[in-house]
C-alpha cells in the first residue's frame, strides 16, 4: 500500500521517501534484531483487539519482540492509574493513550521518549504533531487513524422519508422534525447512561467555532476568550440546547452500545458521535449494515460554516525509563510503517485517514468516504482539546445537565468556563 499526500488541515505531511523506509520492512524473515526481548504495553479496556493485536503479532514475527498487553480502565480512573504507575516507576514499556489536552497533565518530559527531530516525526501531519507535543518535545507516534466527529445517520430512514443530507443547522432541525412527527423512530439517539457521550455534540461543533473565530483556541488558552462571551463558541451551547426535544425517552438509561444497536437496527435516525462507531457496528452487524450508515458534520448556520471536526489518533508512547529503550523505539517506528498499517487495515477498518499520508483502500466504510470529502476540500478542524491544553473535567456533566433541560445554554457556557478555569490554574496559566 503506497502513501500519498492528502489535502486538508490534517493531511499535510510530505510523501515518505525511500531513505526513510523502515529497515524492518525489508528485513529477511529470519533476521530478528530483538529476538527474545519482552515488552509490555498498556491499552484501554474494551479496545477492539483487531486494532492492535495484528501489529503485535507482526512485531513478534519480524522483530522477535513479544509484547504483553495490560489493560487500564477508561476515563479518569485509567488516567489516575497511569499517573500512579509513572510516579512509582512501574509503568509499562509502551502505552496507547490520548494526545491533546490530557498529555500535559502527565509531565511527559519526565517519562516518555521524545521523538522530536527524528526522521519518523517528519512524516506526521501538523495536527498530530501539535497534539502530541509539549514544550518542544514530541512524545508519541500515531497509534491509529484520525476520526471525524459528526452526525451518523441511517440511510434507510433517510430514503424512507425522502430526506437529504443537511448542509445547515436549520436543515438538520427540519429533518429531525420530520422524523419526530412521523413518530416511528427516534430522531436523535441519546446515550447518557454513558455520560461521556453527552459532550460529543458540543465538541464536534468546533469546526464552526474555528471558522467563525479563528483565534478562539489561542485566546481560550490565554484566558482572553471564553465560551460565554465568544459568539461563535457560545453558539455550540445553543445548538446543543436545541437538541433537547429529539432524544429517545430513555436516554438516561441508554448506553453507547445500545445507541450503536439503535442506529444499526433503524430504531434511531441520527447519532452524534465520533466515527469510531463505524468499526463497532461493523464488528456487530457486518459490512452491509455499516455501509448503510452515512456521516455528515454537525452543520453550521450556513453551508460555508459547515465542516468536519476531527479527533486525531491516540498516541503510542514509549517509556524512556524502560530497560529496553532501543526495542521500544523500534516498535514505535514499525507501528507507523506501511507494512504495519497494511496488516492493521486488513484486520481493522480505519475510521478516517492516517496521519502520515497512508493511502486508504477502496474497502473503507461508506461513512469514511463521506468524511474524506471534507478532508480533501480542506474543510476540517481538530477538536478543541487538540488545540489547547485546557479542557474542563466536568464537560460531560455540564452537557448532560443542558440536554436534559436542567440548565440553559447561558448557564452551561458560564459553568464550563469556570470548570476550565480550574484546569488553567492547575496548568499554571494566567487566566482571569
Amino acid at each position: 500500500m503506497k502513501r500519498k499526500k492528502m489535502m486538508g488541515m490534517l493531511l499535510t505531511a510530505a510523501m515518505v521517501t525511500g531513505s526513510m523506509a523502515s529497515a524492518f520492512t525489508c528485513m529477511a524473515a529470519d533476521e530478528k534484531p530483538y529476538d527474545g526481548v519482552n515488552l509490555s504495553i498498556m491499552i484501554e479496556n474494551g479496545t477492539d483487539e483487531s486494532s492492535y493485536q495484528p501489529i503485535l503479532d507482526l512485531i513478534k514475527e519480524k522483530m522477535g519482540i513479544t509484547v504483553e498487553v495490560e489493560f487500564k480502565p477508561a476515563g479518569s480512573e485509567g488516567t489516575n492509574l497511569i499517573k500512579t504507575r509513572l510516579l512509582s516507576g512501574n509503568m509499562t514499556d509502551l502505552m496507547i493513550y490520548n494526545v491533546g489536552s490530557l498529555l500535559s497533565a502527565l509531565n511527559p518530559q519526565d517519562y516518555f521518549i521524545d521523538m522530536a527531530g527524528t526522521d519518523l516525526a517528519a512524516t506526521f501531519d501538523d495536527s498530530f504533531t501539535q497534539a502530541a507535543s509539549f514544550e518542544g518535545g514530541l512524545y508519541a507516534v500515531p497509534a491509529g487513524s484520525a476520526s471525524g466527529g459528526g452526525v451518523m445517520y441511517n440511510m434507510d430512514i433517510y430514503e424512507k422519508y425522502g430526506l437529504e443530507v443537511p448542509k445547515t443547522w436549520d436543515e438538520f432541525i427540519a429533518n429531525l422534525d420530520v422524523i419526530k412527527e412521523a413518530g416511528e423512530v427516534t430522531p436523535l439517539i441519546g446515550t447518557f447512561a454513558d455520560a461521556w457521550t453527552a459532550q460529543v455534540p458540543f465538541l464536534a461543533d468546533n469546526y464552526q467555532v474555528m471558522h467563525n473565530d479563528p483565534a478562539f483556541a489561542e485566546g481560550f488558552t490565554s484566558g482572553e476568550k471564553k465560551f460565554a462571551t465568544s459568539e461563535a463558541a457560545f453558539r455550540s451551547w445553543e445548538k446543543l440546547e436545541a437538541t433537547q426535544p429529539y432524544y429517545n425517552e430513555d436516554y438516561m438509561a441508554t448506553t453507547y452500545d445500545m445507541g450503536c444497536d439503535m442506529l444499526a437496527n433503524g430504531e434511531g435516525a441520527h447519532y452524534i458521535m465520533t466515527c469510531g462507531i463505524l468499526q463497532n457496528i461493523y464488528t456487530l452487524y457486518g459490512e452491509d449494515v455499516v455501509n448503510r450508515i452515512g456521516v455528515f458534520p454537525v452543520p453550521g448556520d450556513t453551508e460555508e460554516e459547515t465542516g468536519l471536526t476531527v479527533w486525531t489518533s491516540g498516541g503510542l508512547y514509549g517509556n524512556k525509563n524502560s530497560e529496553n529503550v532501543d526495542a521500544v523505539k523500534a516498535v514505535m517506528e514499525f507501528w507507523t510503517s506501511d507494512e504495519a498499517l497494511d496488516v492493521l487495515v486488513e484486520n481493522s477498518r480505519p475510521s478516517g485517514p492516517f496521519h502520515n499520508g497512508y493511502e486508504l483502500p477502496d474497502t473503507v466504510f461508506k461513512g469514511v468516504k463521506d468524511q474524506m470529502v471534507y478532508f480533501e476540500a480542506g474543510k476540517t478542524a481538530p477538536a478543541l482539546e487538540f488545540l489547547t491544553p485546557v479542557k474542563g473535567a466536568n464537560c460531560d456533566a455540564i452537557c448532560t445537565e443542558l440536554v436534559t433541560g436542567q440548565t440553559t445554554a447561558e448557564e452551561a457556557a458560564k459553568a464550563y468556563d469556570e470548570d476550565c478555569l480550574k484546569m488553567a490554574v492547575q496548568l499554571g496559566l494566567d487566566w482571569k
